[in-house]
């Protein structure tokens, strides 16, 4: 009777275990859950022993040549070979390394110890999830950049390391950059001016010295017999700076025209218009950005960003590679050959 009653007793709080168990599974399941982990970065190790081949040999650096007694002896003393005579030309490596953090740091820290400058470096992730993209613009000689790609590609978390360098790619670099409207003789105002790059308005008690140049002027002109009411009112108006409201519209609408011209022609577009600036964007080639730049300079820059260069290597086409090198062969035409017309 009694083991009756102890079974009795015990089975609700069976029941009750069961379904508190259950509601845990149910619950478990719409609790969002964390994305797969990421692949050991030890991945892309394994991927470079299997497909591991003998790499060529690296670029000869120079021919010997004969050296002085002054370079021998500083080569005996101080273990100094001579300098490379190779030139120093623009590099671009593109590097695909394991999405993961640290790789950034010990590429960079790679090239920082070889005394490469970067120029430009631009990180993003790609379709894959686990891979980035690294584009490193950086100058150096062949055979150092050489070294230093190899010795990138011995990374534990990079797969590769390729040399764009003689390869036709298509290169792009987006700019965005901050013009004034009102014109470079308000630029220096407009950059004290604060975040709205008003220009800062003057005002009309001067200081001591100011005071004391103003009077000193006025003595000289009026000893050289100059009418001080013609010299005061000069140097009010050369310290007065502040544009009439006619004046300023006339000045942005003519300074705006001219801008969104000039983008257009370099196949840019105007994306934000201020009060007394604009921002213009444009995403072309390194040479083409620079030059932008320097026709924007006149009118007053007050800030610009760059992202630096990002390069992806053309597809090659059947049948232009015979076609390009007939054209490399035809040497430089004489024009004074040439019939007349």
């Amino acid at each position: 009777m009694a083991s009756l009653l102890f079974r009795a007793r015990a089975a609700p709080r069976v029941i009750t275990a069961r379904h508190l168990s259950l509601t845990a599974v149910l619950r478990a399941d719409k609790i969002p859950q964390p994305p797969k982990p990421v692949d050991d970065s030890t991945s892309a190790l394994d991927y470079k022993r299997t497909q591991r081949t003998r790499p060529p040999p690296l670029p000869a650096m120079d021919l010997p040549r004969s050296r002085s007694a002054e370079e021998a002896v500083t080569n005996i003393l101080y273990n100094t070979p001579p300098p490379s005579l190779q030139p120093f030309k623009k590099h671009v490596l593109n590097c695909l390394v394991q999405n993961e953090p640290g790789v950034l740091s010990r590429v960079s820290g790679i090239l920082a110890g070889r005394g490469f400058n970067i120029d430009s470096l631009v990180v993003c992730s790609t379709e894959i999830r686990d891979l980035s993209r690294m584009c490193i613009v950086l100058s150096g000689q062949d055979g150092v950049v050489e070294q230093a790609r190899r010795q990138l590609e011995d990374l534990v978390p990079v797969w590769a390391v390729l040399d764009y360098t003689d390869t036709r790619t298509i290169t792009r670099e987006l700019l965005l950059v901050k013009v004034s409207i009102l014109g470079p003789e308000y630029l220096e105002d407009q950059l004290v001016g604060g975040p709205t790059h008003s220009p800062r308005v003057h005002s009309d008690k001067l200081t001591p010295e100011e005071k004391m140049e103003r009077e000193t002027v006025l003595a000289h002109n009026f000893e050289l017999g100059a009418h001080p009411e013609a010299v005061e009112a000069e140097l009010r108006q050369s310290i007065s700076t502040a544009l009439t409201p006619s004046q300023a519209l006339r000045l942005k609408h003519q300074h705006l025209h001219s801008i969104s011209t000039l983008a257009s022609q370099f196949g840019g577009k105007i994306v934000d218009v201020s009060e007394n600036s604009i921002i213009v964007e444009l995403t072309a080639k390194t040479t083409r950005v620079e030059a932008f730049l320097g026709l924007l300079r006149p009118f007053g820059i007050l800030e610009a960003a760059r992202t630096g260069v990002m390069a992806m290597p053309r597809t090659p086409i059947a049948g232009t590679a015979v076609e390009d090198a007939a054209l490399e062969d035809v040497g430089a035409v004489d024009a004074s050959l040439l019939p007349p017309g």
